[in-house]
């Protein structure tokens, strides 16, 4: 590669400067926000790939992508620009970036007192390369001891990335190793960096294979440094101050589009497993899972069915239903329907060779091309080889679209898994259609499953248009969450997968995913023994999406009920997920409509307490709720840090306050999950323990666990129907409150907005059984508000 080197200005615009770099390369630096630049390279003044999909700063992008060169969406303040011999300097009233001679970036910001302070640099020496034939460009910038860096999605390993490298390669990591496995299954190159008094977000906008190192690498002819460096494609990446962590998190949804809002009955217990599909009679054992939950008493809202529907011999094609297993589809969907089970089908984006519609799709020419014969290229897939239908071809979405509803929808099954989706095309130069201008694969690799769900979505949507859709999808890159709900993969049966998993799915929500989950149990390998399933359905039941997984080497399937002697403590725990379903579904509005992560580090809102930053097997779901996961084998007593707030903390359980800033131990008996609740808060429970039901939810309750002393906090309940688009025509129920404390009494005040009346009437109140000061609800005695 060669470094860039040499640069003169070349021009301003209105938002962005352009410099002439080395007599032929357009180096611009684009004013997007305040506190939001943009750095891009046009190589001989060309882009590599003049498009995006990652980007969608309001509405989402074109299914033929963004124009890269585009800044619609954003602001595009005014901006100062000054040079001085061999500077050039560019500032708002938020950042600033200053052009160094030869091509290095200093980055500055503006605290609070008006002062500028240091914020990022990139290493003096070789800052930008890239390669002379247009194929890889590299990036480094400096790095400092006082550094920590977060984000890259679906990451292996401890939250803190610093000192790793880390590749983004989308595959099918069956049975990884959760601490040390990379690369997975998504592409999301997006860091954050905290320093002691500020942090920032650099996010690189390329879709080819990606390396960054975060401290591995040492080189000693410079300073210490971090390198970002692709594959292919252009030099494009995106720089935004924060001051905190949370606010670099919220500024990326911000630009690479909100949080789905699916309906409330995707939140609700999901089962699935290999083994029921995978079966001579896959249809009596489908029925018999119904008739399972109903026996041990288990709720449930929907199940995946995985692809041995689709199964001739051991192979699997996508869309081509078994017969012989699944004798009359749509009676055994109205099966599960009538028991309040949504069924979500396993669809994968590849046609085997034999496929019996591979001749007709081929045809169609609907696949990715191969580079240099007229064919469908041919890549290895499930045990044989097969062809990728091509997302950039209206006429393979089309053809996709007719089939999600032909064999899906109108079977009954009204969602869609996008499986198997890596798109692990290795001929890097197979032809894309490109939506009518040709594309390589390597450019667009992760925008093929970001596409697969797209079509899968809108097809769900002109199915039933006034219905919420539901859909979830293992890969993918930024901007995916505008879609799906996602989970961390094929993950493998063991203790330290159940800790590092949950560390991966504090990290996807750092880095824009917030509605994540993992196998639970574990997908491939050993059967979870009784302790370790109960342990992993506590943890479980805690994240945003909840499904026991599993396609065990010695055909058991991991169900709720496994093991009877521990079958109570599970069914406890998934009833504690349905009495809290009220606060998960709150969550998942406050995630949509504000970009509030669901998951949360216990540093995300107390990042005073510098405690907090350790690696901890807690996490926060949502600001309120303190998740103390059991993740050792025999352990019954747990240490948990409480963040250091002026508050404190309560046990869920018993209502004992603890002052805030110190290290408690609690029981954990194999049948408790230790939970933590900010001082403050105020949980919504509802008293129904059954699948979603918006009609026969009819009783909420509010655990109030008030401020000690004199004190004040706010809080909300979100409501709706639970599926259609009705709330924004103002037919949900925004019930808001403050509450007020001294030492003689608490004070609740509600207020409500909307026009949705729920099943539920009245609320009640319950404190902590220790608390003896009086309540009010608006000014009145009382412990119940009535709508």
């Amino acid at each position: 590669m060669k470094t860039l080197k040499n640069w003169i200005l070349n021009r301003q615009a209105a938002d962005h400067v352009e410099l002439k770099v080395d007599g032929q390369h357009l180096f611009r630096i684009y004013i997007l926000e305040s506190g939001l630049f943009r750095v891009l390279i046009k190589q001989r003044g060309e882009l590599a790939l003049n498009r995006t999909w990652s980007i969608a700063t309001q509405t989402d992008v074109p299914w033929e992508g963004r124009d890269r060169e585009s800044t619609e969406g954003f602001t595009r303040p005014t901006f100062e620009l000054v040079q001085r011999d061999t500077e050039l300097c560019i500032s708002t009233d938020k950042m600033r970036v200053t052009v160094h001679q030869p091509l290095w970036l200093e980055w500055e910001y503006c605290n609070e007192a008006g002062e500028w302070l240091p914020l990022a640099a990139d290493r003096p020496t070789s800052a930008y390369l890239l390669n002379a034939h247009g194929d890889g460009v590299a990036h480094y910038q400096r790095r400092f001891p006082t550094e920590s860096y977060y984000g890259l999605g679906e990451k292996a390993g401890d939250l803190n990335r610093t000192g790793g490298r880390y590749e983004m390669r989308n595959l099918d990591a069956m049975g990884y190793n959760a601490a040390s496995t990379d690369p997975l299954y998504k592409h999301i190159p997006f860091t954050i960096t905290r320093k002691e008094d500020v942090s920032f977000g650099l996010f690189y906008d390329n879709l080819t294979s990606t390396m960054l190192d975060l401290g591995n690498e040492l080189d000693n002819y410079h300073l210490a440094y971090r390198r970002y460096q692709a594959e292919a494609g252009d030099l494009d990446y995106y720089m935004f101050v924060g001051p905190k962590v949370l606010d670099v998190t919220k500024a990326f949804v911000r630009l690479t589009g909100k949080t789905f809002f699916g309906p409330k009955w995707s939140l609700g217990y999901s089962g699935s497993t290999m083994y029921y599909t995978d079966a001579p009679d896959a249809q009596n054992q489908l029925m018999k899972f119904i008739e399972l939950c109903r026996e041990h008493d288990i709720p449930c809202d929907s199940f995946q069915l995985s692809s041995g529907y689709t199964s001739i011999n051991n192979k699997r094609y996508v869309f081509n239903w078994n017969y012989d297993k699944v004798p009359q589809p749509k009676v055994m969907s109205q099966a599960f329907l009538d028991a309040g089970i949504k069924l979500a089908a396993n669809i994968k984006p590849c046609l085997l060779q034999d496929h019996p519609k591979y001749q007709e799709v081929a045809q169609q020419g609907l696949f990715i091309r191969d580079s240099e014969a007229d064919c469908a290229e041919r890549s290895v897939f499930w045990d044989d080889e097969g062809s990728h239908l091509d997302f950039t071809n209206p006429a393979a979405v089309k053809w996709w679209q007719d089939n999600v509803t032909q064999q899906l929808l109108e079977m009954g099954i009204g969602s869609t898994w996008n499986d198997n989706n890596e798109y692990e095309v290795w001929d890097g130069e197979a032809r894309c259609h490109g939506f009518g201008q040709e594309i390589a694969i390597k450019q667009i690799r992760p925008v093929m499953p970001l596409l697969m769900m797209r079509a899968s979505l809108e097809a769900q949507q002109r199915f039933t248009p006034n219905k919420r859709p539901y859909l979830i999808s293992r890969s993918g890159c930024a901007g995916m969450q505008r879609y799906v709900q996602t989970w961390s993969g094929d993950n493998r049966t063991s203790w330290q997968t159940l800790r590092y998993n949950t560390r991966m799915g504090v990290g996807m929500s750092l880095s824009g995913l917030y509605n994540v989950g993992h196998d639970v149990g574990g997908f491939s390998g050993d059967k979870p023994d009784a302790e370790l399933l109960v342990r992993w359905v506590q943890n479980g039941v805690m994240h945003p999406r909840f499904t026991i997984h599993s396609w065990n080497d010695d055909h058991t399937v991991n169900e709720p009920w496994m093991y009877p002697a521990v079958t109570p403590a599970i069914r406890d725990a998934i009833v504690l997920r349905y009495r809290l379903l009220p606060y998960f579904y709150t969550l998942l509005w406050q995630a949509s409509e504000n970009d509030e992560p669901m998951l949360r580090p216990t540093f995300l809102d107390h990042e005073n307490d510098a405690a907090t930053f350790a690696e901890t097997d807690d996490f926060m779901l949502g600001k309120d709720l303190l998740v103390a996961s059991v993740v050792e084998q025999g352990q019954r007593q747990r240490e948990i840090y409480l963040p250091a707030n002026e508050s404190g903390w309560y046990d869920f359980y018993t209502g004992q306050w603890f002052s805030g800033g110190q290290t408690i131990t609690v029981d954990a008996p194999l049948e408790r999950l230790p939970l933590i609740v900010r001082a403050g808060a105020m949980l919504p429970l509802s008293g129904r323990t059954a699948f979603v039901d918006a009609a026969a939810d009819d009783s909420r309750e509010l655990m109030l666990f008030p401020p000690m002393g004199k004190g004040c906090d706010r809080g909300m309940l979100f409501d709706d129907d639970g599926e259609t688009y009705a709330w924004r025509e103002g037919q949900a129920l925004w019930l808001s409150w403050e509450i007020a404390s001294d030492n003689q009494r608490i004070d609740v005040t509600f207020t409500r907005k909307g026009d949705y009346q729920p099943a539920w009437k009245e609320i009640v109140i319950r404190l902590p059984q220790s608390e003896q000061r009086k309540l009010y609800v608006n000014g009145v005695q009382c412990t119940s508000f009535s709508l």
